[in-house]
């Protein structure tokens, strides 16, 4: 009888994450995919990061996952969004050779110990008294002490292009169909997600005369806290629009769309919407723009990101023949949209395992996630939790005042999601505490404990930290020395000439001064690294901010800090509807600010769980997830 201390189904980015952080914190681990060679294929656009998401990628690698430091090896453009705004909602993105991409996350599980690979489609799950205890393949069972199922779109997906619809979990690859219904029997609630990808051009067939460069920074931010400089040839994507041509031709073939005909029914991406979507819910807009992006230095596929679409393939071809520059492109592949099972995710805790099933853990796109940097945040934390629970260690729960991470996870356990859930800074309340920025500082403690982060790596962010300190209290402890070359640099700054006594904090928190003014007026003496300068700088120039949203967070923590016991019995809870008891029931939040979160659980509600609780604070709570 083979047996494994855990089990993880899929090796995209969710289950290549889940599998690693598993393997490197000592357990035994199994990951079965369908398709050895799929392992860490980037199924849709060829880019990492992005607004929201790019904190995201920072935050996994500060906890000590792989998606920043494949991404920075893999990058062929790096990218700050929102540069021009303030650090709370600037963002870090690369375009990615997806080739190189997989064939690095390939090396990195095949050569990881204690992780094997095995390519085999899961059929069922093996339950014993409410919990698995492993899964049946197509040739045999495997036991284990624990699961993490990461699919992607394969449970029970189906494909369309036009009117024509046919099984499948990506393009060529075959669906998971056995384990969706096993699924359904077991219990759980199941939705329906429709996501879709753009068709690819060959880049050797686009007019680029007349399109926008765009190239990348000049002075690249890289993903992982550990990475240099970028590894491989950095290369320009180029921008072009749709017209009223275009359009006209969509909207002539809506009739042919899976969209529009009824062929699906499934709720699609709101953030990231099919071309015939946009034509339709944006009619006043005039044009779309579309990105025209490398899938890889030495392949010839771009990706027109913008134009995803499942209309027939004679209607793909005719949208980007009306486009500028795409006149006489060629598809290499066409586009598709594509059907999806999704668990409601309220019906896991925010370890990411099931409340219904013992030891079953879900992460990536079958918690309701589209996205590849949710996906692997997702499938780390499912990783490092298995793991703990096999070791009788409490959960790894990351909260909303500490991560994005934990943002994306409350969201989902405790809201749930009707449609693709894709993260954005505006979903962060305390986003100019947990920016991108200070990922490390915030998390690599927690990755250090965990045993996924190695002393080497921790040693460098505590250098960082101290570095940090020792600019902040040089800063406030330095007075401006006036000269008239610094009086002359001020006055070209458009800043008064400072008070006698002035130190150099306080002309730093002006809005028209940078550490770059200071540097220039030779006002810096200690010699810091770039980075902890930046860090510096946002510390000193939102200082008052920091202070109040720090406060709120001290009064978030309050409510978190006051634990719900699982046996909870709501039902004799008296003063409160019969909805919220029903709501408390259903969710079993673990403490007031998960409860504080449930829809329709109102403050009065609270205030009367916060009565009860103290009268049972003397009495011991059962035990934790």
């Amino acid at each position: 009888m083979k047996k494994f201390d855990l089990i993880v189904i899929g090796a995209g980015h969710a289950g290549i994450e889940a599998a690693l952080a598993c393997a490197r914190l000592g357990a035994q681990t199994l990951m079965l995919t369908l398709d050895l060679k799929s392992i860490g294929r980037m199924s849709c656009n060829p880019a990492i990061g992005g607004i929201g998401k790019g904190q995201l990628v920072k935050e996994i690698d500060a906890l000590g996952g792989e998606m920043a430091q494949a991404a920075d090896a893999c990058a062929i453009q790096f990218r700050v969004l929102n540069s021009s705004k303030g650090a709370a909602v600037q963002s870090s993105r690369a375009q990615i050779d997806m080739h190189k991409y997989s064939a690095y996350m390939q090396k990195i599980v095949k050569r990881q110990p204690r992780l094997k690979i095995k390519a085999a489609e899961v059929k069922k799950l093996i339950i014993k008294d409410k919990k698995v205890i492993g899964v049946v393949t197509e040739k045999e069972s495997i036991f284990a002490g624990g699961v993490i199922i990461c699919p992607g779109t394969f449970l029970e997906g189906r494909m369309h292009v036009g009117l024509k619809h046919f099984s499948g979990g990506r393009i060529n690859e075959r669906a998971a169909l056995s384990l969706a219904n096993d699924l359904r029997e077991l219990g759980f609630k199941l939705l329906r997600f429709k996501t879709g990808t753009c068709p690819r051009i060959n880049k050797n067939s686009i007019n680029y005369a007349g399109l926008i460069k765009q190239e990348g920074d000049l002075l690249p931010r890289l993903f992982s806290n550990y990475s240099r400089k970028p590894k491989i040839k950095q290369v320009p994507c180029f921008i072009t629009y749709t017209n009223n041509v275009t359009h006209e031709i969509i909207r002539a073939n809506l009739d042919r769309s899976p969209l529009y005909s009824g062929k699906i029914t499934s709720t699609g991406v709101r953030y990231c919407p099919s071309i015939e979507d946009k034509i339709v819910k944006f009619a006043d807009k005039a044009r779309h723009q579309v990105f025209l992006e490398p899938e890889g230095l030495k392949v010839k596929e771009i990706y027109p990101n913008g134009i995803s679409t499942s209309l027939p393939e004679d209607v793909q071809l005719k949208i980007l023949h009306s486009i500028p520059g795409l006149e006489q492109s060629q598809i290499i592949r066409y586009g598709y949209g594509i059907e999806h099972i999704v668990v409601e995710p309220t019906q896991l805790f925010p370890s990411l395992e099931t409340k219904i099933i013992e030891n079953l853990y879900f992460a990536g796109q079958i918690n309701g996630t589209t996205g590849y940097e949710e996906a692997a945040a997702q499938g780390l934390v499912a990783g490092i939790n298995a793991v703990l629970k096999l070791k009788h260690k409490p959960p790894f729960i990351l909260d909303r005042a500490s991560s994005y991470i934990g943002v994306l996870i409350d969201d989902l356990t405790i809201k749930g999601t009707l449609e693709p859930y894709r993260m954005f800074t505006s979903r962060v309340e305390y986003r100019l505490i947990i920016r991108e920025d200070n990922a490390d500082l915030r998390l690599s403690r927690m990755g250090f404990d965990l045993g996924l982060l190695n002393l080497k790596k921790y040693r460098q962010v505590l250098k960082k930290a101290m570095s940090i300190k020792e600019g902040l209290n040089f800063l406030k402890t330095t007075r401006f020395k006036e000269s008239v070359e610094n009086n002359l640099c001020l006055a070209q700054l458009h800043s008064a000439k400072p008070r006698q006594g002035l130190t150099l904090a306080e002309l730093l928190k002006r809005p028209e001064i940078s550490i770059s003014d200071l540097k220039l007026m030779r006002q810096l003496k200690p010699t810091l690294p770039e980075g902890a300068w930046q860090q510096i700088q946002i510390e000193v120039k939102y200082a008052g901010f920091i202070q109040r949203q720090l406060k709120d967070v001290e009064r978030f923590k309050n409510l978190e800090k006051i634990k719900l016991p699982l046996d909870f019995d709501y039902r004799n809870l008296t003063g409160i509807s019969r909805e919220i008891r029903e709501k408390l029931t259903q969710f079993k939040p673990l403490n007031l600010g998960q409860a504080s979160r449930i829809s329709g659980v109102t403050p009065v509600a609270i205030s009367l769980l916060m009565v009860y609780t103290a009268r049972l604070r003397s009495k011991p709570f059962k035990k934790q997830i």
